[in-house]
């Protein structure tokens, strides 16, 4: 439909006003009376013609009016904007798209996009604020996949530096004679916050820390051991928290896989003259004044390797091994300064880059100022998915029989976990994200129990109907709602590009919360099975595609939707 109006106007553009590969861009007008799509291509090109924007907007409008059967009318508006209404048929065969725009694409065999996201600590629980990174991540992994590349998910785990250090050193001297494969996640956490409480009256306990992280670096075989049982228990309990966010991984190689990776890095920095010493004898990178980048840390004085050791060593892997057309790595805006770094390192080493973003995000607020945390203190995800599916229960029993599911339980987890997420994903990015317990539990407004009630909602009116309720292929006239709902399906797989290629998935979320509001109107106006039979295969057809795209865009930000609710 676009193509083929696109290609008439370029076409008039050109032979009427000498203008080669106009950029001809439709967009969807606040008010409906406005048409269902209209450009402004004649005001854009207007002032280089020397012509009056009308004038040319006239000369597409006689141009699209030649072709009756994609358009229905076409007015000039304004200073020059045209307004496009299409045929119910033209809109009907449009949905094809729609529909299609629900199954993953094949998997192309390509370059693999590599997306890092979570990047948990050993022998640390996930905290709250991990939450973002994690499915911010996997929801554009999943859009990438979704449509048909060749994704790596990566989780990079914190299982090296000098904490393990301090964990042994706190284990040596205050754990218990349980073995530490036995030890839970949060007995191992306390042993880390007792080093750190003991280190303000005995300051020694740094050098033993670090000491022994030197070891550990050195092949020490107990701890060795002592490293690869933390490293398991972490493992262990991070598994099941992610299999209830439904997050996944292709590979969890963490900073200890480049061990023996990093030495051939510094040795390339060194022979090329961009690695020199500086103050107490590190190893450091430097930039260039205009790009007012500080010096970039490659090794510790004390010999000792970094984040950025084996950052740079990852990125050095990454590029020889699995030749990515593109590496998008997921991380706070604290962050940013350190990507900067690494991309201004590697290009002094002369290694081609591949195209790589470092997907920034913004710092959790809570609208309730008793959930921030307390110094010393870290609010965990766990203890949070399971307060928010808790109060998604407590609303399931105060509803009553208005709540239908055969399973309570599982309607709690699929609400609970769902309007975490959402709650998350619905937000841009770019901003700070707010968690809001009422506005992410709420049946009304942006959120997941919206959208799972509407899905549910459309799934009972096809039930009821008993059929697979495909759309037609022709009708003769559209009432206002059903063009209102039948516009929005169609913008489907643009909304999907357009979630996955600037990374904001709360694109797709607020795509859905409108697609819910345009649904509900419909239902609420318009009769579906007691409708004549043209209009009842019309809005059934209109409902089961409204199901279809509420469940793969959920999908796709990780949520579940009920059939029945």
């Amino acid at each position: 439909m676009f193509e083929d109006i696109t290609a008439a106007v370029r076409g008039v553009l050109q032979r009427e006003c000498g203008v080669d590969d106009a950029d001809v861009k439709w967009e969807r007008p606040a008010q409906q009376d406005h048409g269902d799509r209209c450009t402004a291509v004649a005001l854009r090109i207007a002032k280089t013609l020397g012509r009056k924007p009308q004038d040319i907007a006239e000369i597409i409008a006689q141009e699209l009016r030649t072709q009756p059967t994609i358009v229905e009318r076409v007015e000039v508006a304004g200073a020059g904007y045209v307004n496009v209404w299409f045929t119910p048929q033209e809109l009907l065969r449009s949905l094809a798209a729609s529909r299609q725009a629900c199954v993953p694409a094949v998997r192309r065999t390509e370059p693999p996009v590599i997306v890092e996201y979570s990047q948990p600590n050993i022998a640390k629980p996930l905290a709250i604020h991990h939450v973002i990174g994690t499915v911010l991540g996997q929801s554009v992994s999943n859009l990438y996949e979704h449509a048909g590349y060749n994704v790596i998910r990566w989780n990079y785990l914190g299982d090296w530096g000098t904490q393990f250090g301090k964990l042994a050193v706190a284990h040596r001297r205050w754990g218990t004679e349980k073995p530490v494969r036995d030890c839970s996640l949060d007995e191992l956490l306390a042993l880390y916050v007792r080093f750190h409480k003991e280190v303000d009256e005995h300051p020694e306990l740094e050098d033993e820390g670090r000491e022994a992280f030197r070891d550990l670096e050195r092949g020490d075989p107990a701890l060795r051991a002592f490293w690869a049982d933390v490293v398991a228990v972490t493992k262990a309990s991070l598994a099941s928290l992610y299999e209830r966010l439904h997050v996944s991984f292709d590979l969890d190689l963490g900073e200890s896989f480049y061990e023996d990776k990093m030495q051939p890095v510094i040795d390339a920095g060194l022979a090329k003259g961009v690695f020199h010493e500086g103050d107490g004898g590190a190893l450091i990178a430097e930039f260039s004044e205009e790009s007012a980048l500080p010096p970039f840390m490659i090794r510790k004085s004390d010999g000792g390797t970094l984040y950025s050791t084996r950052d740079l060593a990852q990125m050095r892997y990454r590029i020889d091994a699995y030749h990515p057309q593109a590496i998008l790595i997921f991380t706070d805006i604290a962050q940013k300064l350190h990507f900067q770094q690494l991309v201004a390192t590697c290009e002094q080493l002369g290694w081609e880059l591949t195209t790589f973003e470092n997907v920034l995000f913004g710092r959790m607020r809570f609208v309730d100022k008793a959930m921030s945390t307390r110094k010393g203190t870290v609010m965990k995800l766990e203890h949070v998915v399971d307060e928010a599916v808790a109060r998604a229960q407590a609303i399931i029993d105060e509803r009553g029989d208005t709540i239908q599911t055969d399973d309570p339980a599982a309607l709690a987890e699929m609400m609970g976990t769902g309007a975490l997420v959402y709650g998350i994903l619905s937000q841009n990015r770019k901003m700070d994200i707010v968690f809001d317990w009422d506005k992410m539990l709420s049946f009304e407004g942006n959120s997941a129990p919206y959208v799972q009630y509407t899905h549910a909602r459309a799934r009972s009116v096809l039930r009821k109907a008993g059929s697979d309720a495909a759309l037609p292929k022709v009708t003769d006239v559209l009432e206002p709602d059903e063009r209102r709902l039948l516009l929005h399906l169609q913008d489907f797989p643009s909304v999907l590009d357009e979630a996955r290629a600037e990374h904001l998935p709360h694109k797709l979320a607020q795509y859905l919360y409108e697609l819910c509001q345009r649904f509900n109107a419909f239902y609420n106006v318009l009769p579906i099975l007691q409708a004549g039979e043209a209009a009842r295969k019309l809005r059934l057809g209109l409902t089961a595609l409204t199901a279809d795209v509420l469940r793969c865009g959920a999908e796709l930000l990780t949520l579940r939707v009920p059939d029945r609710m």
